[in-house]
C-alpha cells in the first residue's frame, strides 16, 4: 500500500516537472522615481509585465522610491545594505555624484554588439549630455524632458489675446501676462498671468532663464559653476521682477507640487512645467490649452531634465546583461511611443517619433512635439560634482532672492563662492 502512494507521489511530482512554469533565471531590482504623479506606476508595471513575457528568464522588481532624490536615496543604500539593485532610473544629473561613489558602470563596459552599439547612439544628442562624461556613456535616456510652456487659451481670448500666438519673448511675458491677470472688485489677485515654480527644481526652472540669456550654469566636467555671471544674475533679476515689477505673478515661492492643479483651476494662465505633465494636462483640463516653447531673452532654451537608466558596478556579469536587455525594450521606439503618448514624456530617439503611432499622435496633438523641437535649443541640466551641496546653494540663493531677503547680486555671489570651494578637490 505504502509502495502505491509512493508510485502515486513520483508520478505526481513528475507531472508538476513538466506543466510548472520555469523559475526565472536572473532577477533584477530596478528602483524608479515618480516626479510628476499620475498614474506613471501603471504603465511602468505594464512595460515590465510585457517584458517579463517576451523574456521569461528574467524577473524584474520594480520599486517606486518617491521623487528622484528619494529614488537616489533608496537605491545607494541598497547598495550599501548588501542587498543591492542592478539598475535605477535617477537624476540624469546623479552621474557625477553617481561616479565618486564608484557605483555605476559604463554602458560602453556593457554593450559587446554592433547591433547594441547602434542602440547606443540612437537618442537625440541633447539628452545624453547629462549621461556622458570623459568620452563614455553612463546614463541612457529614459523619462526625460524639457520645460515647456502651457496657457489657457480661453484666457486669452477674454483678454482679447490670440490664442494662438503665446508670449516669445521676456518682453511679451510681462506684457501678456499683465493683459491676463485679473483682480476682484477689493483688488485681490484672482488669476495670475503666469508661475514659474520656485521649490522642488528651482534650480532647473532658473537654469532655463539663464540659458534664455546664452549663459550655462556649470562646464561638462562639472567641476566649475558660473552662478554669479552678469547673465546669470540678470536672469535671477527678471525672475524676481515679474512679481515684484511686472506683478504677473506672486511674489515669493511658487510651489512645485500644487502648480499642476493652479492650472488646472484656472488660478494662472500661463504655467511653466515638465512636459511630463502633458497628458494629465490634457485628460483633465476643462478649458483649452495650448503648450510652446519658453519665451526668449536673447535666445530661445531650456535645460533636459528627468531621469537616466544606470546599471549598478556590483551587479553580476548576467545581471548586466538581463539590465541592458530590459533597457533596451524599455527605450525601443515601440515602447517609447506608448510612454510618450501615456505621460508626455519625449520619446527618447528619433526613431520613435517615426512610430506610426507617435507620428499620428502628434499630428493630431501637436503639442506632444514641442518638448522634442525645443531639444535644438536645449541644454543639459546643471550637473557637478557634490551634486546635492551644490545644488542646494543655488536653490536656497534663488529663493532668497524671490522672497526678497536678498539682492540676485548677493546671493548668487555667495552661492558660487561656496561652491568653488566644494568643487576645488576635482579640478
Amino acid at each position: 500500500m505504502w509502495l502505491n502512494a509512493l508510485k502515486r507521489t513520483a508520478a505526481a511530482a513528475a507531472i508538476f516537472a513538466v506543466t510548472a512554469p520555469a523559475l526565472a533565471e536572473t532577477e533584477l531590482t530596478m528602483f524608479y522615481p515618480v516626479a510628476v504623479g499620475g498614474a506613471l506606476t501603471k504603465i511602468v508595471d505594464g512595460i515590465v509585465a510585457d517584458f517579463e513575457t517576451a523574456n521569461p528568464d528574467i524577473d524584474v522588481n520594480a520599486i517606486y522610491a518617491g521623487n528622484y532624490n528619494d529614488a537616489r536615496v533608496k537605491a545607494l543604500a541598497a547598495l550599501q545594505s548588501g542587498d543591492p539593485a542592478q539598475l535605477s532610473v535617477m537624476f540624469s544629473i546623479d552621474v557625477h555624484e553617481l561616479m565618486d561613489l564608484d557605483a555605476i558602470v559604463p554602458f560602453d563596459d556593457v554593450v559587446t554588439s554592433d547591433e547594441e552599439k547602434q542602440w547606443l547612439d540612437s537618442f537625440y544628442p541633447a539628452l545624453m549630455e547629462n549621461g556622458k562624461v570623459d568620452g563614455k556613456t553612463y546614463g541612457v535616456p529614459f523619462q526625460r524632458s524639457t520645460i515647456v510652456m502651457y496657457y489657457n487659451k480661453d484666457m486669452f481670448r477674454e483678454a482679447g489675446l490670440d490664442p494662438e500666438k503665446p508670449p516669445t519673448s521676456w518682453e511679451e511675458l510681462a506684457e501678456v501676462g499683465a493683459a491676463l491677470t485679473k483682480k476682484n472688485a477689493d483688488g485681490n489677485v484672482e488669476t495670475w498671468g503666469a508661475m514659474i515654480p520656485s521649490t522642488g527644481y528651482q534650480y532647473w526652472m532658473f537654469g532655463a532663464l539663464t540659458k534664455q540669456q546664452g549663459r550655462v550654469l556649470m562646464n561638462q566636467e562639472g567641476n566649475e559653476t558660473y552662478f554669479n555671471d552678469p547673465k546669470v544674475v540678470d536672469a535671477l533679476n527678471f525672475w524676481k521682477d515679474l512679481g515684484s515689477k511686472h506683478a504677473v505673478m506672486p511674489e515669493g515661492i511658487i510651489e512645485w507640487g500644487t502648480l499642476r492643479q493652479n492650472f488646472l483651476e484656472e488660478k494662472t494662465a500661463i504655467m511653466w512645467h515638465s512636459t511630463g505633465n502633458l497628458t494629465t494636462v490634457k485628460n483633465n483640463a476643462t478649458f483649452d490649452f495650448g503648450v510652446a516653447m519658453l519665451p526668449a531673452g536673447s535666445e530661445l532654451g531650456s535645460p533636459t531634465g528627468g531621469g537616466n537608466f544606470y546599471i549598478f558596478k556590483d551587479a553580476t556579469e548576467e545581471e548586466r546583461a538581463a539590465s541592458l536587455k530590459l533597457i533596451r525594450f524599455m527605450t525601443s521606439p515601440e515602447q517609447a511611443e506608448k510612454w510618450s503618448i501615456e505621460t508626455g514624456y519625449m520619446g527618447v530617439s528619433p526613431a520613435a517619433y517615426d512610430t506610426p503611432e507617435l507620428a499620428e499622435y502628434v499630428k493630431t496633438f501637436p503639442p506632444a512635439a514641442i518638448a522634442r523641437d525645443q531639444l535644438q535649443h536645449a541644454t543639459a541640466e546643471l550637473s557637478t560634482h557634490q551634486a546635492g551641496r551644490v545644488r542646494k546653494l543655488l536653490d536656497d540663493a534663488i529663493q532668497s532672492v524671490l522672497s526678497g531677503q536678498s539682492t540676485a547680486e548677493e546671493a548668487l555671489d555667495s552661492a558660487q563662492k561656496q561652491a568653488e570651494r566644494i568643487l576645488s578637490r576635482y579640478k
